[in-house]
């Protein structure tokens, strides 16, 4: 593998630090939560209390204003033991940095001390039954009364959705006004008109809340309003690349992490007399998977590199995501089918990634769109 060259002593120690946590403190009980549904509530008081959450947060608002990369770290240690019902990443890298590029000195007062310490959990709501990836079409409105924002809508497939204590709500607050149309807004889980839907029966991530989101003629204060009014897309559109890149980063942790299962698997594993690691489709089926980790590897700690210094476009951040999403389900159905019937039962690491994982084609992005984005950006030179 080629030294990763991002990283410093300081880093080192969170990496044992975030690894201990998620070893002692995630990996054991997360059958549990699969079962339950969701994780529990202890469980982000106890990542705040241990210095895991919104590490990028400024110091004044409760933080330590660091930068990405020890939110990567805590990322890459919790898809190393297959993690995916603490949505810490969505939390972390995704709401929180809306907060801090875009809230009131007061929104941010009010917000972020809780979203570090866990005693707060966040979401951001974008998707509809009718407007995915399309988010120029959400048909959710907050509409002007007096003082207030009155909100109308739906949203669907939302991380954190049953436990969310505050939500970054995507909606229209001029209808007519399409894509410029599009503002943030700050819903509080106990907002009245407010209801949460059906926890979603999902292939995988059992463990994580995904769910339906109501507003009955929810009344929020205007100042609930993040950025600036009809902005709202613009602001989803700067933060999407860093959105990918975190996908990213889980998916190269996760190749690498396949490769280590069946590894392991295969040269225990006997047939015909001798290690399936010793059959020769074994072997070139591994050295493929091997290479494909260590090239998706470099170019994701790339683009991190780009990321710290502002210069990470939204095309490479598509490349990224779609490229290692893609990589990472191949390689899976590719070492899932090393491990034989085994491979399929559930109680094996690699058939839960296998079934958890297809959802990141989809997630922050379809493979789709991401090719809609580097075609665009190719045809214009």
């Amino acid at each position: 593998m080629i030294e990763r060259s991002l990283f410093s002593e300081e880093h080192t120690l969170f990496r044992a630090s975030a690894r201990r946590f998620v070893e002692e403190r995630i990996a054991p009980f997360h059958a549990e939560w699969e079962k339950a549904g969701q994780v529990s509530r202890e469980i982000w008081a106890e990542a705040g209390e241990g210095g895991f959450l919104c590490c990028s947060v400024p110091e004044e608002y409760g933080g330590v204003g660091a930068d990405f990369t020890f939110g990567a770290i805590f990322t890459e240690e919790l898809a190393r033991v297959g993690s995916t019902g603490p949505a810490f990443h969505l939390h972390s890298e995704i709401v929180a940095p809306y907060l801090t590029a875009y809230g009131t000195e007061e929104q941010k007062k009010k917000w972020l001390p809780g979203l570090v310490n866990g005693s707060v959990i966040s979401a951001v709501a974008m998707s509809e039954p009718g407007a995915g990836s399309d988010l120029q079409n959400i048909r959710t409105t907050a509409i002007a009364d007096g003082d207030d924002y009155v909100i109308n809508g739906q949203k669907v497939f939302i991380s954190n959705g049953q436990m969310a204590d505050l939500v970054v709500l995507a909606c229209k607050t001029d209808p007519a006004a399409g894509g410029k149309g599009v503002s943030l807004v700050l819903v509080e889980g106990d907002r009245a008109g407010f209801t949460r839907g059906r926890n979603l029966d999902k292939i995988g991530y059992k463990a994580q809340d995904t769910s339906e989101l109501f507003f009955n003629d929810v009344r929020v204060p205007k100042s609930n309003l993040l950025g600036v009014e009809g902005r709202g897309f613009k602001q989803l559109m700067q933060q999407l690349p860093q959105e990918r890149l975190v996908i990213a980063v889980r998916s190269a942790t996760i190749v690498e992490t396949a490769l280590d299962w069946t590894l392991e698997y295969t040269k225990e594993r006997k047939a015909f007399g001798k290690s399936i690691s010793d059959f020769q489709n074994t072997q070139f089926k591994l050295a493929e998977v091997k290479s494909q980790a260590v090239m998706l590897r470099v170019y994701v700690d790339k683009c991190i590199e780009q990321h710290l210094k502002g210069e990470l476009t939204a095309v490479d951040a598509a490349m990224a995501k779609m490229q290692s999403t893609e990589m990472m389900c191949q390689v899976l159905d590719d070492c899932l089918q090393l491990f034989g019937g085994y491979g399929y039962m559930w109680e094996y690491p690699i058939a839960r990634a296998w079934a958890d994982n297809r959802m990141a084609r989809i997630a922050g992005g379809t493979s789709e769109i991401m090719k809609q984005i580097i075609s665009r950006d190719i045809l214009q030179d």
